[in-house]
């Protein structure tokens, strides 16, 4: 007996409005151990039987359940008791994952079968049942089988004993989208969003889904719904990033471990019979992704021209291939992430090969903040009805996916001046997935609208903010907003984990510790580089560690043998040589190298020798020679923004750039104080002056 559940008011309207759409989820969990077999399959069999709100009539029919299973669902060990019982008995009825190739080599052409849990292969199919279930050919469905054993059949000069007679696939035979959208009708928002969430297995009246963290499940959904869309979910282990994808639908495919040749994905090259993932499926989504790799070049490209465009060239005769799967990445992000945005980013979890290529992450419509989902605990799972996952499949797929509402918000709102076509798409086919979810008609109101739009946001600005962090100036523009258009009031969206990734502390740090900006002319990036200098009593050591790059250590050593040659004249009465002098290089933005941090190493040399700290919130710009002689500081205005991005209240740089001053961003003048230098000496004496 199973333990018998209280139903409650949603339940009961939920019966009423989908009779034999609905299963008690709990049942799905009793029933799924020990069977590897999708959730949608038990589904497709409780909802046949136990789809009532009697519980009399739902122990009738978990004990039909369950003899079907016994009696017809067959385990990855019994391949050879199968054949043999098919020899004995003549015939069988099982459930199984069924899938037919083509071959074309034989005369006429011949269909076989496949079968992927009892492992039979070679299996005659009648071309009328494959012609009346295509998809048979595009990934293979779950189905009711009859199997006959006729040793007289023969394939390929040998015995091929084995057909498929009668074959059913397991799947809800309509999916009806007026009935859908009435009995929506019936459902407030709020209900609506609880159904979702029951039919996704998790029990939503628990006290720790709010409003907000609801969306972020449903916000799994939406590549469900719209198509080509991606999505990145990093964050702690046991949220069920992936349990979703592995249970919601037959269109879904999860890869586990991250694994996913560019072949598997999109196909073989000269091979009709293998079509890529992404033309079988709605979603591909990658688990466990940090074990990914991205080896070759053309690869990576392939993927990222994808997920730009929605197409593909195999570099066959078959052209452009167009498919509209979204991809899905979900990995472990170790640590706080709150450390982790403030010394690197938050694609710093993902394989080395894509890590920092700003154009591939250009390519995630959002970023789910997977530290806000809590971890997986035994009373989130719901124990109440939700629908049938192969119905709520099937209105993803043949219905939601093929409507467009990604122009719905702009009948209130526009989208500000930083927004750029890349967001533009990203933010409104976010909306639009939300509304199919929420509202499948495609109406709601202007507040649960701007809900959306707002979160949409939210996930876009998230992604640009780790591609600014990673040194690329060109994505500055990071302060996307909406505007209501009728009254003509500007929201501003941010991330939350940015309230404190201010990287730029307004106080005094260590004597030795400041900031500057440096250009790194190989990678084509500006980088935020934190220094830190001690000097001890010693003799005369001097090691650069950290991010070593020779233009970093050419600067570093030649900072040193300035101030060693002219400490006397600025007032230093000590030996340098007597000190032993440590620096350590931290690029904050993945900077690689950069020669133009001279200034900076020459003031933290001072400030380390005479155990004065430089003023808090300031940043130091300039290249100097060997003899001193300043050179004028190129790229300032992107300096300047990298520095007040990375919270920089002031910042140092020489007289040399005065006339630059006019040509630089209002909104830089506004926010930082900007002080002029002249040469090397006075630039230390004003960083250290207010200390």
């Amino acid at each position: 007996m199973t333990e018998q559940i209280i139903l409650d008011e949603l339940d009961l309207k939920l019966a009423k409005a989908f009779p034999g759409r609905i299963v008690r989820k709990d049942l799905v969990k009793k029933l799924k151990v020990g069977f590897n077999i999708p959730v949608y399959v038990l589904e497709y069999l409780l909802g046949k039987y136990c789809s009532t709100t009697d519980e009399t009539e739902i122990q009738r029919g978990l004990k039909q359940v369950k003899d079907a299973i016994a009696e017809r669902v067959v385990r990855g060990d019994q391949s050879e008791l199968i054949k043999a019982r098919l020899q004995k008995l003549g015939s069988m009825k099982l459930i199984d994952l069924i899938t037919v190739t083509f071959d074309e080599k034989v005369q006429g052409g011949k269909f076989w079968a496949k079968l992927a849990t009892c492992g039979l292969d070679k299996v005659h199919i009648d071309d009328g049942i494959v012609h009346k279930h295509e998809r048979l050919l595009t990934g293979g469905v779950w189905a009711n089988l009859e199997l006959l054993y006729d040793d007289s059949l023969t394939g390929e000069g040998m015995i091929r004993p084995f057909m498929v007679h009668r074959l059913a696939p397991i799947q809800i035979a309509s999916a009806n989208f007026e009935e859908y959208l009435e009995g929506r009708s019936r459902f407030t928002r709020d209900q609506w969003i609880d159904v979702l969430m029951r039919s996704m297995g998790y029990e939503s009246s628990h006290p720790d889904f709010s409003l907000r963290r609801k969306l972020l499940y449903l916000l799994r959904l939406v590549p469900v719904v719209e198509p080509n869309y991606n999505l990145i979910e990093l964050g702690p282990r046991g949220t069920g990033k992936s349990y979703v994808y592995r249970e919601i639908s037959p269109y879904v495919t999860l890869l586990s471990g991250g694994q996913g040749s560019i072949a598997d994905l999109f196909g073989w090259k000269n091979r009709r019979d293998k079509p890529g993932l992404v033309l079988k499926f709605d979603l591909v989504a990658f688990d466990e992704v940090a074990g990914s790799n991205f080896k070759a070049e053309s690869n990576k490209q392939m993927f990222k021209g994808y997920m730009e465009q929605g197409s593909f060239s195999r570099g066959d005769d078959k052209g452009t291939l167009s498919a509209d799967a979204g991809i899905v990445f979900n990995g472990n992000l170790d640590g706080d992430v709150e450390t982790t945005a403030r010394i690197s980013h938050l694609f710093n979890a993902l394989p080395e090969a894509i890590r920092n290529d700003m154009a591939f992450h250009d390519r995630w419509h959002g970023y789910l903040p997977g530290w806000e989902m809590p971890k997986m605990q035994p009373d989130y799972f719901t124990t109440h009805m939700g629908f049938i996952a192969d119905y709520i499949a099937e209105i993803f797929h043949t219905e939601l996916r093929r409507r467009i509402y990604t122009d719905v918000y702009d009948q209130c709102f526009s989208l500000g001046s930083h927004v750029e076509e890349r967001d533009r798409k990203a933010i409104a086919r976010t909306t639009s997935g939300f509304i199919k979810l929420i509202h499948p008609d495609g109406n709601c109101s202007e507040q649960e609208m701007e809900e959306y739009l707002g979160l949409a946001i939210e996930l876009r600005r998230r992604v640009k903010e780790q591609l600014k962090r990673m040194g690329g100036i060109e994505y500055s523009k990071v302060n996307l907003s909406y505007i209501h258009k009728k009254t003509g009031q500007e929201t501003f969206v941010s991330c939350k984990e940015l309230g404190s990734v201010q990287m730029i502390p307004d106080t005094p740090l260590s004597p030795g510790d400041l900031f500057t900006v440096g250009f790194d002319s190989n990678e084509g990036r500006y980088s935020l580089y934190r220094i830190q200098i001690t000097a001890v009593p010693g003799n005369s050591r001097f090691s650069v560690v950290g991010t070593t790059g020779k233009g970093i250590k050419e600067s570093a050593r030649m900072a040193y043998d300035y101030l060693r040659s002219t400490a006397k004249k600025i007032g230093i009465d000590r030996d340098i040589t007597a000190y032993d002098i440590n620096i350590q290089v931290m690029s904050l933005m993945q900077g690689k190298d950069a020669d133009d941090l001279g200034v900076a190493f020459y003031i933290g040399l001072i400030s380390a020798l005479l155990a004065r700290a430089v003023a808090g919130g300031l940043v130091i710009l300039g290249q100097m020679s060997i003899h001193g002689v300043l050179s004028r500081v190129e790229g300032l205005g992107d300096k300047l923004r990298v520095a007040m991005d990375a919270g920089a209240k002031r910042v140092m740089f020489p007289t040399e750039n005065r006339r630059d001053f006019v040509d630089l961003p209002a909104e830089v003048i506004d926010k930082l104080q900007i002080d002029f230098y002249s040469d090397p000496a006075q630039a230390a004496f004003k960083a250290l002056a207010e200390t």
